[in-house]
């Protein structure tokens, strides 16, 4: 294993943002259930169906946690048997990134000490870094942490809709972040708090795949692909 806990011959760490540099998943977990609840509540007036709320916790982390919008939105929708078309899915997708810039500009945004500590470990071993994000905002969060100068590529919401990439847990994403810093998949290690962004990593037959598990579902992480999985990533370096 190298100086900062990966296999010999990576070249690479390509990190998520939300959950894993920063602390804002959740940020977008209270935003989701906002969004959620409004609308579930609305429509079970209007049907007479039972409300039940989203859950924060097992609704994000199946079906909303590391993916774009639009299809976190469609995901989550479908397990409740509701299906919409793209433009009220996109007005719901708006609807919550309002309310995700709302409780930014309120909180702020803060970096996980200890993954600063490790990425400053990374770049020190002469390892290159990106940040792969389904967020649209992942510019702006990276800028208000004071982290984006730690980074040689970011993969973000916005290129992926640029270059029309699909979202975790297809690989794509993490594939482009790999061809961006010229590293192979199989030397690049994947850095993942979400389940659909573990399976990405394993999907992309990247060389190591890091769960990071902050909400108690490290079984989980495991059984979604990941090679290792720590509450820190500091808990990688050397005690």
């Amino acid at each position: 294993m190298t100086p900062v806990g990966l296999p010999a011959g990576t070249r690479a760490c390509l990190f998520d943002l939300d959950g894993v540099l920063t602390r804002t998943a959740t940020v977008h977990a209270a935003a989701w259930k906002d969004l959620f609840d409004g609308y579930l509540s609305e429509r079970a007036r209007a049907t007479g169906e039972p409300f039940v709320p989203f859950d924060p916790v097992e609704d994000y982390d199946r079906y909303v946690d590391g993916r774009p919008r639009a299809d976190g939105t469609r995901e989550f929708l479908a397990s409740r048997g509701v299906h919409l078309d793209e433009n009220e899915v996109r007005e719901l997708g708006d609807r919550k990134n309002a309310l995700v810039l709302r409780r930014l500009r309120h909180d702020g945004v803060d970096a996980y000490e200890g993954s600063v500590r490790y990425v400053h470990a990374v770049r020190a071993a002469g390892l290159r870094t990106a940040v792969v994000s389904a967020s649209t905002n992942c510019r702006a969060v990276l800028a208000a942490a004071g982290i984006a100068e730690l980074f040689d590529a970011r993969i973000d919401g916005v290129v992926t809709t640029r270059r029309g990439l699909a979202g975790k847990p297809a690989p794509d994403t993490y594939l482009e972040a790999a061809r961006e810093l010229g590293v192979p998949a199989g030397e690049a290690a994947v850095f993942e708090d979400a389940l659909a962004g573990v399976r990405a990593g394993r999907a992309g037959a990247f060389g190591y795949v890091v769960g990071v598990d902050r909400v108690g579902q490290a079984a989980d992480l495991r059984a979604a692909g990941a090679d290792v999985v720590v509450t820190d990533l500091a808990d990688l370096l050397p005690s």
